[in-house]
């Protein structure tokens, strides 16, 4: 086994560092070229024209808006909800936890649809409703703004900032504060001087995740930016290959460096904050206590203003994709509304070849990508966690490089990549970078799966006399099963869904579910639009039911073996 890690390794480093480095690479070297046709023609003024642009200031300047003002709602709304759900005695605790994270399988692109169909200003559904209920002229709201585009962008980051801040906040000594008050300290001055400070590396590592999924957010600048005519550097680089008679990759790459550098620069920051977490500890053995906080007369209000917000991002962003999907057009719920109801756009939608093409080529690249990324994945995980050597250290920096990349970005690089291959234009291109963008989530969990085995399992297989492969199959995978189910539900939900690297790398005949419901978003065929979307999230649901069943049995055959 010994013999056969160093070559392992290596090929991994080979694999891994095509799929990230190459698009890299081809990005700087489309930045300096002519064209697609003209690479190896190298010249600056792709530079010039994108950097000497007038409108390019005004875009940098929403993305700056638009980045930190969602990013700091996504922060300030999980610290209030982390706090009321792990240090309080709100009701329904633990389903609210569960609800904290379940916008996460909401697909981007229908959460911000959803919000469009609500908002808008011309037949918004709520705005409706106000107008009606409040005899308005005109509508109260206007999703299609910077501010909206900071709301929904907010809701949708805010789970993976109540991941990073309620472990941080669960954890937490409350006899600090108890002591803090024992001194005559307020109930705010604890909050700023004892809780916040404590809390800081969970806090500022939430804040600058949410800036580099704000910077590369695609869906809602797309869906609610574009409307509105709001830029940000997403949607401006969009435009230069995707509308128009003259698209520019050459601009698009150079755009993309800066881009680019900006989000690896915000990763490097990131890993730099948790990585000295341990300067913050304050559960060190037999002194820490758990305690809840009791909210007295404010516990109903409370619950009543998170059960409220849990409405918001779950059951508001479904149901009204599946009331739009039965209307004939944007209505008010209404007794007539209700009777008008019917088939018409989920029987378009099945009879629309190029929806059922997209169906198909997604469900493939979900299923089959997925299944690629986790075999993938398997191997990495195994070298990192399992081999300590400067090699397999390379190995993780070069699987977790992707992480910092932006979609559309990265999306950009492939195209220079893959048209200089027989890839170009087929469903391998989009595979490929399916892949190379996500490969790190399936990473993450197996390689705490992987820790999760003790290395002496291994060591006494090959004692016995079985092949690395046979302990691999018959030892180690049956261990990491929850670890292997995990990855692929979160790779099949990501791959199905896909519209960043998608929209630039789709072509005619390779159609997936995200760009068809894009297009339906394009020509306002909001009850079309919503029935794929209700088909997306079924089959995603449905996949990860059948995962994790087919997961429990093979766990279940294994252990009775």
């Amino acid at each position: 086994m010994e013999a056969t890690r160093p070559r392992l390794t290596w090929t991994l480093i080979l694999i891994v560092g095509l799929l990230t480095l190459c698009p890299v690479a081809m990005l700087v070297i489309g930045s300096f070229s002519e064209g697609l046709n003209g690479l190896g023609t190298f010249t600056a003024s792709k530079y010039v024209a994108v950097y000497t642009d007038p409108a390019l200031l005004g875009v940098i300047g929403n993305t700056v808006v638009f980045v930190l003002g969602s990013s700091t709602l996504a922060t300030g709304l999980a610290l209030f909800l982390a706090y009321l759900n792990t240090r309080t005695d709100i009701p329904f605790k633990g389903l609210f936890r569960v609800i904290s994270i379940v916008p996460m399988m909401i697909p981007h692109l229908l959460f911000a649809v959803s919000w469009a169909l609500l908002l808008n200003p011309s037949n918004g559904m709520l705005n409706l409703a106000l107008k009606q209920a409040l005899f308005l002229d005109a509508a109260p709201f206007d999703v299609y703004t910077l501010a909206g585009m900071i709301l929904v962008e907010g809701l949708l980051d805010m789970p993976i900032a109540y991941l990073i801040i309620a472990p941080a906040m669960g954890s937490f000594d409350v006899a600090l504060e108890e002591s803090s008050r024992v001194f005559g300290a307020g109930a705010w001055r604890t909050l700023v001087r004892i809780t916040l400070p404590v809390l800081r590396p969970a806090i500022l590592a939430s804040f600058i995740l949410g800036l580099v999924r704000s910077l590369a957010s695609f869906a809602v600048p797309l869906v609610i930016g574009m409307p509105g005519r709001v830029d940000v550097l997403a949607t401006y680089l969009y435009q230069m290959i995707a509308t128009g008679f003259a698209t520019d990759f050459g601009k698009a790459a150079a755009l993309g460096m800066s881009v680019l550098a900006a989000s690896v620069t915000l990763i490097v920051v990131y890993r730099a904050l948790t990585s000295e977490s341990e300067k913050f500890v304050t559960i060190s053995g037999r002194g820490y206590r758990p305690s809840v906080i009791a909210l007295g007369r404010w516990r109903m209000p409370m619950f009543a203003l998170v059960a409220l917000i849990s409405l918001v991002m779950i059951v508001l962003p479904v149901a009204v994709l599946l009331y739009t999907s039965f209307v004939p057009y944007a209505m008010v719920p209404s007794a007539r509304a209700f009777s008008s109801m019917g088939l018409k756009h989920w029987i378009e939608v099945l009879e629309d070849p190029l929806s059922v093409a997209s169906l198909s080529n997604s469900v493939i690249l979900g299923v089959g990508g997925a299944t690629i990324g986790v075999v993938l994945s398997v191997f990495v995980a195994y070298v990192i966690v399992r081999v300590r050597t400067r090699a397999a250290g390379l190995l993780e920096s070069l699987s977790y490089l992707s992480f910092s990349f932006p979609g559309i970005v990265i999306g950009v690089g492939f195209m220079w990549f893959f048209v200089q291959t027989p890839l170009y234009a087929t469903l391998w291109a989009l595979l490929v970078g399916y892949i190379a963008t996500y490969l790190p989530y399936g990473i993450r969990p197996l390689s705490s799966a992987f820790v999760q085995v003790h290395r002496h399992l291994e060591e006494s297989s090959l004692v016995c006399g079985a092949s690395p492969f046979t302990t691999l199959r018959r030892i180690v995978v049956p261990l990491l099963v929850p670890g292997i189910v995990s990855a692929w539900i979160l790779l099949a939900s990501m791959f199905l869904r896909e519209l960043t690297v998608s929209v630039v790398l789709s072509r005619p005949g390779t159609e997936v579910l995200a760009v068809q419901i894009l297009r339906y978003a394009d020509d306002g065929l909001w009850g079309k639009l919503s029935a794929l979307g209700i088909v997306m999230i079924a089959i995603s649901t449905a996949l990860v039911i059948l995962a994790t069943a087919l997961g429990k049995r093979f766990r279940l055959a294994n252990t009775s073996a």
